[in-house]
């Protein structure tokens, strides 16, 4: 063999073995149970929820990679008793729902006729194919079922971190996972261009707090209470707060960015994916300030 070929599969093969040990890594699972039979999972990407039901699993959000749906989907079976009967997906970014084509066999996906529509618009080369596992159950307001003698609960409760996401009550485990409307001591994406609202979002989650529930699985960060919630809540308001009496005042997004203060987000822990976001606190004051301003609407 020639040594300039040697070289390249040698290459290769470092190459091949570091995309396979990438993968394992980004396919390992962290999972805790929360309550009853509701467990959550960690890993890169969004919280997932899986409940375990006497005719099989269901599941709230996949991830990033299909690679990472499929060791879901195992998990799921494992914890949730067998096969996955249903998913539902929170919202429409791709860390909660890129994983969906990791599912075999045809379960029924729920989402909001929003999230779809978001799918098929800002997320549409993804979502092209017969194997992407597309939801194919879409709500605007409430929607419920019932496996294996359990009752889930999707309901969209208003506009937020998007315009279409649902939040998921386990109606006998008395858990709600709260996908992105919830970041558990982090600072939150807002898309305001997918109609998302910091105006909107503390009453958004004020009607969330109105549902039956004791703990709570938030997109991302730990499990909590609706203590933890309600945290956050007040941290959205202040944020509008801070946001809009900027706008008013007729700042500059560099003075806002100055002279915004923020006395809600102690502890909070900034979220980065390098090259693309950072979300910290002159991410959200920022995004405050473009609504309130008038600076960033919503796309159709």
């Amino acid at each position: 063999m020639k040594k300039g070929l040697r070289a390249l599969l040698v290459v290769a093969l470092l190459a091949a073995v570091t995309v396979g040990a990438l993968r394992w890594k980004l396919s390992g699972l962290e999972h805790e149970r929360v309550s009853g039979d509701v467990y959550m999972l960690r890993g890169l990407g969004g919280n997932v929820a899986v409940l375990a039901t006497s005719e099989g699993a269901v599941v709230v959000d996949t991830m990033t990679f299909a690679f990472q749906g499929e060791a879901i989907r195992k998990l799921a079976e494992e914890l949730g008793g067998g096969p996955v009967q249903a998913i539902l997906n929170t919202h429409y970014h791709l860390d909660h729902s890129h994983g969906n084509p990791g599912f075999d066999g045809t379960p029924k996906v729920v989402a909001t006729e929003r999230t779809l529509h978001h799918m098929l618009s800002r997320d549409a080369d993804f979502w092209e194919g017969d194997d992407r596992k597309l939801p194919n159950t879409t709500f605007s307001e409430q929607y419920e079922m019932s496996i294996g003698g359990k009752t889930i609960r999707a309901v969209h409760p208003g506009r937020g971190h998007t315009d279409g996401d649902l939040v998921v009550l386990f109606v006998e485990d008395r858990v709600l996972h709260a996908g992105d409307l919830f970041f558990n001591k982090r600072y939150p994406n807002i898309d305001l261009e997918a109609g998302g609202s910091v105006r909107k979002w503390a009453a958004t989650v004020d009607k969330v707090l109105e549902l039956d529930f004791d703990r709570v699985i938030p997109g991302h960060g730990e499990a909590t209470d609706r203590a933890g919630l309600r945290a956050f809540r007040d941290f959205m308001a202040e944020l509008w707060e801070q946001g809009q009496r900027a706008a008013a005042a007729g700042w500059t997004l560099e003075k806002t960015l100055a002279m915004t203060r923020l006395e809600l987000d102690e502890g909070y822990d900034t979220m980065e994916v390098p090259l693309l976001l950072k979300l910290d606190r002159d991410f959200v004051v920022s995004r405050a300030w473009q609504e309130a301003s008038g600076a960033v609407t919503a796309d159709p």
